[in-house]
């Protein structure tokens, strides 16, 4: 064996027993499934986290509440691996009764108010009174909002409230913004959040304070999770300033530490 195989070998030796010596977490992943509400700032921030934890993230996207296989709940009742869920306030609450929460994990992270958007370059309509929004919507030809816990505000209490659950029925759907965006529908009623920034749509402004709804967004960590200490990092971080810019970009109001 020459000198320089001998070195080689050393240098392969030493670099070995180095990388072993570097802590696991910069080698974890964490994955996390989020409602669409709070995705936005989520993929904002989480560039910044992954970049100073070393801790790569896997995102997946779940309804906060609602029937069907793509709620949180439902994804994680079937066997879908995560360790960080975020979505509503209502909808983790059901996860902790579900026994499905790591105690005392939950945070509140962010809040968000109901707004509108219409296909861009449309006509803005007024929605500054909780009359003129009542007559955009009966005026409106097709109307779009979530089946998850807002829609389920709007459909049972808020569209009753008004007398108008009925006329708007038959033209509503559970189509997105992105609907909105490709002129298959016409007004968009979803969490100022899931409208800011969508191409193809602009934003008109949210409803009547008289008759808004606030959305709560909340992370948590999974019982079952084996990365427990990587997936607090996460929430953690979420909750922090660090993360406030991205939330308030996405139409947002930080609920973490200042």
């Amino acid at each position: 064996m020459t000198t320089t195989q001998l070195r080689w070998i050393v240098r392969t030796a030493v670099a070995g027993v180095m990388l072993a010596a570097i802590s696991p977490l910069a080698f974890a992943q964490v994955r996390v499934i989020t409602s669409g509400g709070f995705a936005s700032p989520l993929k904002a921030a989480l560039p910044e986290f992954e970049k100073s934890a070393g801790i790569s993230v896997t995102v997946i996207l779940g309804k906060s509440q609602g029937s069907g296989p793509d709620t949180i709940g439902a994804q994680l009742r079937s066997g879908v691996p995560a360790d960080v869920v975020i979505l509503s306030r209502e909808g983790l609450n059901d996860l902790i009764s579900e026994n499905r929460i790591a105690p005392k994990s939950d945070v509140d992270l962010a809040k968000t108010p109901l707004g509108l958007a219409v296909r861009v370059g449309a006509p803005k309509p007024d929605v500054g009174t909780v009359e003129t929004f009542k007559a955009t919507l009966l005026r409106a030809k097709s109307i779009t909002y979530p089946s998850s816990t807002t829609g389920i505000y709007m459909a049972t209490k808020l569209f009753p409230q008004l007398g108008i659950a009925r006329e708007l029925a038959p033209k509503s759907t559970n189509a997105g913004v992105a609907s909105v965006a490709k002129g298959d529908t016409e007004i968009a009623i979803q969490p100022v959040s899931e409208l800011l920034h969508v191409p193809g749509t602009d934003f008109v402004g949210t409803i009547p304070e008289q008759i808004q709804y606030i959305s709560v967004f909340s992370a948590a960590r999974i019982a079952v999770s084996d990365k427990q200490e990587q997936a607090k990092q996460l929430v953690d971080f979420l909750a922090s300033a660090k993360a406030n810019d991205a939330i308030r970009n996405s139409g947002m109001e930080p609920l973490g530490r200042p």
